[in-house]
């Protein structure tokens, strides 16, 4: 794909400010503070659940300021971020004396203290599955991993007052799982640096007429090695589609190990490192086709739909697996395509024959993503999570 006048990015994190400036950011005077704590920075789901969450409230929510913090902030910060918080957020963090500490002083003064999760991963009885879901040699130090970071993770919410999540079937294994009977939702959505990247890489491909330079890529970006299993599952589909069609490159984002059916083709497989989440979405765009396979399980309908609308955004094509938040994000054959696990070959066969209608779906899965996962249709959503009791 084009992408004439959208340059790579000079990044560097938005939201690296020092604790001092955090502080002064979260108490602003005469509104309602609310303190996001997280283990540490990353791009993942500290910016999804913290940052992001922050940015909305502190642009679009006069009565409210936000902030972030971290386990490595000092000691005196996070006493000072309590003390001052009229509502404290514990994004998937693990147990520990410190965090214990730090909640209960907020309860102790009368704070609502809620938890945000966007996994499955808050039950013991789903260790087994989420190992294998992942990948995850069955080791004795695997098992003693995973026992204890899902065990610090319940004994966190087993804390909280109630919990915010991604979607509608995770909420519903919180209330049935967890200790909470109060669980709330607020997607996972694009923050205002995505947004503005984005609508330049949509432009541009606009303004060409969503041209291409010969060839069709389509696109995995799954960043990390843990998704071998789902990738398993289109494999052997993209070799006999390469094998058949010599126009079709494979772009491959992140760490994910090339399967032994795929070797045959080097030439036509991209390696991308991984991406910082505003790259991220130039290297999506420079794609037609978004590959989101993913087994069927209850750990995996758990997720969020954000594979979808990170591609939308950009004018990408997505075909999923049929997991819950696709089939609510992905109207089959309107703004996306929803793939079961024995048809990948065949559709994705008949996408590349209708290559033609490519920018009507790619145009339906722009609006789509804009208009329910852009930062600015989020307020609605997080104060009913937030702040209404």
């Amino acid at each position: 794909m084009f992408l004439h006048g959208v340059p790579r990015l000079d990044y560097a994190d938005p939201w690296a400010l020092g604790a001092d400036a955090r502080l002064a950011q979260l108490c602003r005077p005469g509104r309602i503070r609310i303190a996001y704590y997280y283990d540490h920075p990353d791009g993942s789901t500290f910016r999804y659940r913290c940052y992001n969450m922050a940015q909305v409230i502190n642009a679009r929510m006069p009565e409210a300021t936000a902030s972030w913090f971290f386990q490595a902030d000092e000691a005196a910060v996070l006493d000072r971020m309590a003390e001052a918080a009229d509502v404290l957020v514990i994004a998937r963090a693990r147990y520990s004396e410190r965090l214990n500490r730090m909640i209960t002083r907020a309860r102790q003064l009368g704070r609502r203290v809620i938890y945000d999760v966007d996994d499955l991963v808050f039950s013991i009885d789903h260790v087994h599955l989420l190992m294998n879901s992942l990948d995850q040699e069955l080791t004795e130090a695997n098992w003693m991993y995973w026992f204890g970071y899902v065990g610090r993770l319940a004994a966190v919410l087993h804390l909280c007052q109630r919990a915010i999540t991604t979607n509608d079937f995770l909420a519903a294994r919180l209330r049935e799982l967890g200790p909470v009977a109060d669980a709330r939702v607020v997607p996972n959505f694009l923050n205002r640096e995505q947004m503005a990247v984005s609508g330049r890489v949509m432009a541009a491909k606009r303004a060409s007429g969503f041209a291409r330079d010969g060839r069709l890529h389509l696109g995995y970006f799954s960043g990390s090695p843990s998704h071998a299993r789902d990738f398993e599952i289109v494999a052997g589909s993209l070799a006999a589609l390469l094998r058949r069609h010599p126009h079709l490159v494979l772009r491959l984002a992140g760490y994910l190990q090339v399967p032994a059916v795929l070797e045959p083709y080097p030439d036509r497989i991209e390696r991308l490192p991984m991406q910082d989440f505003c790259n991220l979405q130039r290297a999506i765009g420079e794609s037609e086709i978004n590959l989101v396979p993913l087994q069927e399980n209850v750990f995996t309908h758990c997720k969020s739909e954000l594979k979808f609308f990170e591609a939308g955004i950009v004018g990408t094509l997505t075909l999923a697996s049929p997991c819950h938040a696709f089939r609510q994000a992905i109207r089959d054959g309107e703004n996306g395509y929803l793939v079961r696990a024995m048809d990948w070959e065949e559709r994705l066969e008949s996408v590349i024959g209708r290559m033609d209608a490519y920018p009507a779906l790619a145009e339906a899965a722009f609006l789509s993503s804009r208009e329910h996962y852009s930062w600015e249709h989020q307020v609605a959503a997080i104060r009913r999570a937030v702040l209404e009791d």
